[in-house]
């Protein structure tokens, strides 16, 4: 039966009255497309539906290939016989199917976040500009001799944005819901032999009004087209419960098939365990609709960490034939109820269970995105997000901000995911007001544009067991049409033979249409007050931690509040994805690109589409490691670490630790010397405390006992031997490294431009005017690189986070005082040591002294002493000093933190240790680049040539390039990122200065001939509870009453002590 006989009615009659195409009538949503259902597939045996995929199915054909394609600026331009059964295309351009457009030579790729690319300004819905690009896609098929009789359907799987579609030149139908199938019953207008297919799509339609989602604009099909056959009278939907009773033992099992004909057929079905047996099966004649209900004692439950799924065989025996129809069923139970612990004001939480356990939700939002073909994801692709989510702990998945493709919900059924389901509306760009003629979540007009694009995801995923949670949308206002929503969606999924799972909307924040509080961005503070006063429902952040750029600071910080709180049950980072595409320079070097890389004064947010924890290619972001760490199942705590006393906490709901091994190692000095394994067999949600045999600790050596939780035998998503949870702690604080000082006696000298200590083998030299060391040489060999001494920095290339802060413009002063300062030098001896002194005046009476000590044996010790003004200033990025050594010492080996990079606010995941890397591999590809390739609580670097030893820690960077070469500022020949929200913004480049980033790419990073040495006595975090507005946490802001003295000396080879 056809979607929605009355609203055709309506369409038909004003698009006939009004002249107006369907893709400019808001009355027009759909015309002649199937109503949504749950993708399935005829098999024609029992054994080919246990066996087979669904693309193996002999009732399915793919479209997908090389289509033919005209491309348009201007549909009007288009000519009139482009969907024609028969014209000629020879001229026409090929295109892959399934992939945007843009991406293949047509038209522009548009990036914006929250506006309307084609209504920047002031947009009134349902008004679109007068020239809309478009395209017509066309190719030729044939359907199988052996489908004669049967109803054959084509599906278009998601395609942007208002799609006619013709078959042999007659027009059969319309859609403008860009992400969710449109199906189509297509044998009426087939002839034998070979047939015509045509797609005429416009890259803008009513439907655009509810498509402003935070990602690329581009158009086309953008996932799989394929025809299927369906035997008339057999199975058109079913709707499957699969809950648990009271005690969480017995599956509740109702199947309701829904038949497409008028006449008894016999429909059956099957369930049948992992091991194949059949454990619960009916059949009966039906006319309509056939109803079964079973009970499976001691069912096995589907979870994210234990995803047991069961496979349903439906079956229905018509005249012609019977027909197979497999799908996957999970067992599993949602509910709110009262915690047994109580808030401060001493009321019960209130939490979510999913099969009786307050679970966390470790989640990610996803978008759909390949940096080559655009928003066409493969299911290789999207197979390795998942194995990579696995891998660091991720277990829930929100689909912003629209339904995904049949194959992602497959996979986290399988592998285990909790996904949070969202609707494919978003209407950002009309902001929140619930006036006339702002929020369209307010305007009842579009209530039925709401309800077609809801009803389209609840009733295509609502059969997938991993779902399990509902939005209607996302960023679109409150008001009238989510108060419908709301009831919509309870009528169909609450009550006592439903499966009860939570209806969630953003906007809502704390009104009655959300089951859960799911707020946007929250600090840690927020969480932490939330989870002490207590709240009147779960809290899930449905984005939180914007990943954008070197981002996720006070990650952990964060978690520890969720841990802690019942009633706050998780979270979903923004979000998985950079959302970069590939491009080549004109020297072959590849780098992603991203808004404002394309077209003439195009719209554009810039680079705010990569937020992502990985990168476009898949490479993990160095956050990861502390995703990977906030987010562990089992957690480690000291006891007694040096009598090898730990405590392991299973913060599994549902296993126990019985497949997983707990590995110690105990490392002196960043070497392992002892190391065993223990099994434990912790119940869900409890502690227990481990004792290992840890041998003498030596005098003068630092040990450290490195925990390792890693997984015994192969899980869903997991090999056997992921390391899925590390920890550190601290044994015993050894001494560090120590060098010679004396020799030849040294000679300190002056002359115009320099100081200088001296000897016959030792030679350090000071900038007279402006403090910073020019020359070390050692036995003649020049150990500075191009005269770049050390000299003190409190500049990083800002991250993006920095410039949503607007720390670049406010903290210019700090980069004023690193590039221009001035000091007053002087030089003496003090016993056989030479001293000489840098004494800096800054701005607000702040002052610095820089004090190089050169001993005799060539070591040199530099410290750093601050004094604070009275005057307020800034915060600092950082407060250290930099050099530049010879390329040769590109490879170094360091005692500190790694081996990613980490931050003052994110370090947790990142453990002390003895590492080996290069200045090379330090710098990671951000897309746009900024500050990378930091180390904390480090002891030593050794370079081969030059040992450096902190006199306590310190911070570092090493890298090929300067921290100017980082810094998009200074990038001048660029671009800022202008958003150009008309063709004559005015693009005000001094407004913009230190404001705004300029649109810089990895490729304009180059890979210098020395080695540039950050060494810090702290770096300023990095922020990333939001990249628009909120600072840092205060405990790691860098403040100047926040300085210390701090120091290191540099050891040439020749001063080593052994």
């Amino acid at each position: 039966m056809k979607r929605t006989i009355a609203l055709l009615a309506l369409a038909l009659s004003t698009a006939a009255a009004a002249q107006e195409p369907y893709h400019r009538d808001l009355a027009v949503l759909e015309v002649n497309r199937e109503a949504p259902r749950t993708e399935f597939m005829e098999f024609a045996s029992r054994e080919a539906a246990l066996t087979r995929s669904f693309e193996q199915s002999d009732a399915y054909r793919s479209l997908d290939g090389v289509w033919k394609f005209r491309y348009t600026d201007d549909l009007r331009t288009l000519p009139a016989d482009a969907t024609a059964d028969a014209v000629d295309t020879s001229a026409w351009s090929d295109i892959r199917v399934p992939g945007n457009w843009e991406l293949q030579g047509h038209g522009t790729p548009i990036y914006v976040n929250t506006r309307f690319e084609f209504a920047t300004i002031d947009p009134v819905p349902p008004q679109l500009p007068e020239a809309i690009p478009a395209g017509v896609y066309r190719r030729t098929f044939s359907v199988p001799d052996q489908w004669a009789g049967r109803n054959v359907y084509l599906t278009l799987g998601a395609a942007k944005s208002g799609v006619y579609v013709y078959v042999n030149g007659r027009e059969i139908g319309y859609n403008e819901d860009s992400k969710d199938p449109a199906q189509y019953r297509i044998d009426p207008y087939l002839r034998p032999g070979e047939n015509t297919l045509a797609l005429k799509m416009t890259r803008w339609s009513t439907g655009s009004y509810l498509e402003a989602q935070d990602f690329w604009r581009i158009s086309g099909i953008e996932r799989s087209v394929y025809l299927s056959a369906e035997t008339p009278g057999a199975l058109r939907d079913f709707d499957v419960v699969s809950t648990l009773d009271d005690s969480y033992r017995t599956g509740l099992f109702t199947l309701k098939m829904l038949l497409s004909g008028d006449k008894a057929v016999e429909a059956g079905y099957e369930l049948l365990d992992r091991e194949g047996r059949t454990v619960a099966s009916g059949r009966q004649q039906a006319t309509g609709e056939a109803l079964f209900h079973a009970e499976l004692p001691d069912a096995a439950h589907w979870t994210a960490e234990t995803p047991d799924l069961y496979t349903l065989v439906m079956h229905v025996k018509t005249p012609e034939r019977t027909v197979y129809i497999p799908f996957n069923v999970g067992f599993r139970r949602f509910e709110f109820t009262d915690a047994a612990e109580r808030d401060a004001k001493d009321r019960p939480y209130r939490v979510l269970l999913v099969n009786g356990q307050p679970v966390k939700f470790k989640g990610v939002n996803l978008h759909e995105h390949d940096p080559r073909t655009g928003h066409y994801v493969t299911e290789e692709l999207l197979l390795k997000d998942m194995l990579l989510m696995k891998a660091h702990n991720v277990n829930a998945i929100r689909t912003c901000h629209y339904p995904q493709q049949r194959r992602f919900y497959e996979l986290c059924d399988s592998l285990g995911f909790y996904v949070y389901s969202e609707a494919n509306v978003e209407t950002h760009g009309m902001g929140y007001s619930l006036d006339a003629g702002r929020t369209l979540g307010n305007n009842r007009a579009w209530w039925p544009a709401h309800e077609t694009r809801l009803r389209n995801m609840y009733e295509r995923t609502h059969n997938y067991p991993s779902v399990s949670i509902f939005s209607p949308a996302n960023e679109s206002g409150n008001g009238y049409n989510f108060y419908k929503a709301y009831e919509w969606l309870e009528a169909r999924e609450k009550g006592e033979s439903r499966m009860n799972r939570p209806i969630c909307y953003e906007r809502a924040q704390w009104e009655w249409n959300t089951d859960m509080f799911v707020p946007m961005y929250p600090t840690a503070g927020m969480l932490e007050t939330w989870g002490r006063e207590g709240t009147d429902r779960p809290v899930v952040p449905c984005e939180y931690s914007h990943a954008m750029g070197n981002s996720n600071g006070s990650l952990w910080l964060q978690w520890q509040s969720i841990y802690k709180y019942p009633n706050l049950q998780g979270g979903f980072i923004w979000d998985w994805v950079d959302q970069g595409f590939e491009r080549h320079d004109a020297a072959g070097t590849p780098y992603w690109t991203y808004g404002g890389d394309y077209g003439d004064r195009e719209p554009s947010d810039g680079n705010f589409c990569c937020n992502g924890l990985v990168s476009p290619d898949r490479t993990p972001h160095p956050a990861m490691a502390e995703v990977r760490y906030a987010y562990a199942d089992i957690a480690f705590r000291p006891v007694g670490p040096a009598q090898g006393s730990f405590e392991v906490e299973n913060r599994f709901y549902f296993r126990t630790l019985d497949g997983y091994d707990i590995v110690y190692t105990v490392e002196a000095d960043g070497v392992p010397v002892r190391s065993g394994t223990v099994r434990l067999h912790t119940a869900p949600r409890q502690r227990e405390t481990v004792n290992v045999a840890v041998g003498k600790l030596k005098p003068g050596r630092s040990y450290y006992l490195r925990l390792r939780a890693v997984t015994r035998t192969e899980r869903p998503g997991l090999p056997a031997g992921t390391i899925v949870a590390e920890e550190q702690f601290p044994m015993q604080k050894g001494t560090l490294p120590a060098y010679k000082q004396s020799g030849k006696p040294l000679t300190v000298t002056s002359n115009d431009d320099r100081i200088e200590a001296a000897n016959d083998h030792v030679r350090f030299a000071v900038n007279r005017t402006t403090g910073a060391a020019l020359s070390y040489e050692i036995d003649g060999e020049e150990l500075f690189a191009e005269q770049f001494g050390v000299r003190h920095n409190f500049w990083r290339a800002p991250v993006d986070n920095d410039y949503g802060d607007k720390i670049p413009r406010r903290t210019q002063i700090w980069k004023e005082a690193t590039r221009d300062a001035q000091a007053e030098v002087t030089g003496r001896m003090e016993g056989d040591a030479a001293v000489i002194t840098a004494a800096y005046a800054f701005a607000g009476s702040n002052r610095l002294d820089m004090i190089y000590t050169v001993h005799p044996s060539g070591a040199v010790n530099v410290r750093m002493h601050f004094s604070r003004g009275e005057d307020p200033m800034p915060e600092m990025l950082r407060y250290g000093v930099r050099f530049r050594l010879p390329e040769r010492m590109d490879a170094f080996t360091y005692f500190g933190r790694g081996p990613e990079e980490n931050y003052w606010d994110r370090k947790a995941g990142t453990f002390i240790g003895r590492y080996a890397t290069s200045a090379r591999e330090e710098c990671f590809p951000y897309v746009r680049p900024q500050e990378t390739g930091h180390h904390c609580d480090t002891e030593w670097i050794d370079f081969g040539e030059l040992l450096v030893v902190a006199d306590s820690a310190m911070e570092f960077n090493a890298l090929r390039c300067s921290v100017e070469d980082l810094d998009g500022e200074q990038a001048v020949e660029r671009d800022y990122q202008w958003h150009n929200w008309t063709k004559s913004d005015p693009n005000d480049v001094d407004k913009a200065r230190n404001t705004m980033r300029r649109q810089t790419h990895v490729n304009d990073i180059p890979v210098r001939d020395f080695v540039e040495v950050c060494l810090d006595y702290r770096q300023m975090g990095l922020g990333g509870y939001d990249s628009w507005s909120k600072h840092p946490e205060e405990a790691v802001i860098l403040r100047t009453e926040k300085l210390r003295d701090w120091g290191f000396t540099l050891v040439p080879k020749r001063a080593r002590a052994n």
